[in-house]
């Protein structure tokens, strides 16, 4: 224990796979120092796999200088980092094996936990409107484009700039006033309520998103004319192979909820046990299943939710999800991503399930562990797999979702986020890990499918050339939902054919 106290005291934090390794094992102390010289701030076994070597000449060159009775535990100490080495090429052999297949990972996050800065923050929101600026200019509306600071005095009639919206606030006469920052300064601009499509734009607008305006005034006030979104438009693209894909959300495996029942009857039409002829035809097209988060209830997730689990420990809540998806058929490969009741970190993007709470996935070879968000290919076209924390905030700001009652058209929302670029815009609408020089929640890359879940209904819809697909949920209602007002649509499961884009909602319940 005092060996990892030493290595929190210099900053070093610690992937929890090695803390009982550090508890039960006689370290060399030494090591301590080695790894100080590395200037690294997050100890994996990835990074033993990657400095073994240089490790193992340093322990080597001390044990020299050591009496022969002290030359013992650096000798176990490069026995014991050994196995990590052992580890993390068998892991690294067994992904390689794994990507030989029919799909191409363009994003997956594994951001480690660290220590953060004041100017962490800065630099993630200066990432953020440097890459959305970069798009926003690209737009012919937006004429006379200038910075902050470089507006003149006098009133002028065309003006267009782009920035951050840090306030928003409505007036006593109805209108609504925004401050925008850039990198050279900070304006006020007025959006009149008379100018009704300018204002219907502008109370769609939530704080720290990248917008642009086009205006008319001087650097002591502007009025808006227009407002445009970095907005997405995706490329039509071809898919020569007639398959399908089959998008789930929510299972929620170890809630007394959970309807185990229906999730086997999918997982039987999926192997063709079932189903009319038209049915399995769809059936055998299916070469890839998006589970969108929440696979697990987890623990301790909510007050009291020990009483609304079957299972109370992760791992072996995590054993039986492997159980069920190992009876799939293997030429499909299933893509996963965590959500909020996953044992992975709150704070987005949040790292694949890992090995030590879920080692049973992982021996499954046509699975595939993803972030959440992450961005993956099949069959040439491009899926963003993200699992909705944002959303519930989103909805709650934004008062034509609100009115709407877009929880219970999840593409409503998806709709908003694609015409912003960004997941989650606002500073507290998600717990994030700011990362150095980009922002991971911009929409970089206009994907051609959006799948996600979270609200637990299912939901098809299209937004400029992207499909959008969010999946219902394989949880009955919980006593929480019930006292909300929130019901699910379960065990409905969307099937799109890649090759010509049509969707089937198959019915499970």
């Amino acid at each position: 224990m005092s060996l990892i106290k030493t290595f929190l005291q210099e900053g070093i934090l610690i992937e929890s796979s090695l803390l009982e390794f550090f508890k039960t094992n006689e370290i060399a102390p030494e090591l301590v120092d080695i790894i100080k010289g590395f200037d690294v701030h997050f100890l994996s076994k990835e990074f033993f796999y990657l400095n073994t070597d240089k490790i193992f000449t340093i322990l080597e060159n001390i044990k020299q200088r050591k009496k022969d009775d002290e030359k013992k535990i650096i000798e176990d100490t490069i026995k014991l980092i050994s196995v990590f080495r052992k580890e993390e090429k068998e892991d690294k052999e067994f992904h390689e094996e794994k990507t030989e297949s029919n799909y191409k990972i363009i994003e997956s996050w594994n951001v480690p936990s660290r220590k953060i800065y004041v100017e962490d923050f800065a630099n993630h929101f200066k990432s953020r409107l440097l890459l959305l600026k970069t798009i926003l200019q690209e737009r012919s509306e937006l004429q006379n484009l200038t910075a902050i600071n470089k507006i003149p005095i006098q009133k002028q009639n065309v003006i267009s700039i782009i920035g951050l919206v840090t306030e928003k606030r409505v007036t006593k006469n109805n209108n609504i006033i925004l401050e925008i920052e850039d990198f050279t300064g900070r304006i006020s601009i007025l959006v009149n309520h008379t100018k009704e499509d300018v204002y219907k734009k502008a109370q769609q607008i939530i704080f720290d998103e990248v917008i642009g305006v086009r205006c008319s005034g001087s650097r002591e006030i502007l009025f808006a004319n227009d407002i445009l979104f970095p907005d997405s438009f995706a490329t039509k693209k071809t898919s020569e192979k007639d398959e399908c894909a089959a998008f789930i959300s929510d299972v929620h495996l170890g809630s007394v909820n959970f309807l185990e029942n229906e999730f086997l009857k999918f997982i039987g039409w999926l192997n063709l046990e079932s189903g009319n002829e038209s049915q399995q035809n769809d059936a055998k097209k299916v070469r890839y299943l998006f589970i969108a988060g929440d696979v697990v209830d987890g623990i301790g997730v909510y007050p009291g939710q020990e009483e609304m689990l079957k299972i109370k420990d992760v791992k072996e809540q995590y054993a039986k999800l492997a159980e069920f998806l190992g009876k799939i058929r293997k030429d499909i490969t299933i893509f996963i991503i965590p959500g909020q009741h996953d044992a992975v970190r709150l704070a987005e993007p949040q790292p694949p399930i890992g090995k030590d709470y879920a080692p049973d996935l992982y021996k499954l070879k046509n699975v595939v562990l993803l972030s959440n968000p992450s961005v993956v290919e099949v069959n040439n076209k491009t899926v963003l797999m993200y699992h909705g924390d944002s959303f519930h905030d989103i909805i709650d700001n934004v008062e034509s979702l609100r009115f709407s009652k877009a929880r219970n058209t999840p593409s409503a929302v998806v709709k908003m986020i694609l015409s912003k670029r960004h997941i989650a815009p606002t500073h507290s609408y998600s717990i994030y890990v700011p990362v150095l020089n980009e922002d991971p929640l911009v929409i970089r890359e206009v994907p051609d499918i959006f799948a996600t879940g979270e609200l637990h209904k299912p939901d098809v819809n299209s937004y400029n050339g992207t499909r959008i697909i969010a999946s219902s949920c394989w949880q009955s209602t919980t006593p929480h939902e019930e006292k909300i007002g929130n019901i699910p649509d379960p065990c409905k499961v969307p099937i799109l054919n890649l090759k010509n884009n049509t969707v089937k909602i198959m019915d499970f319940s």
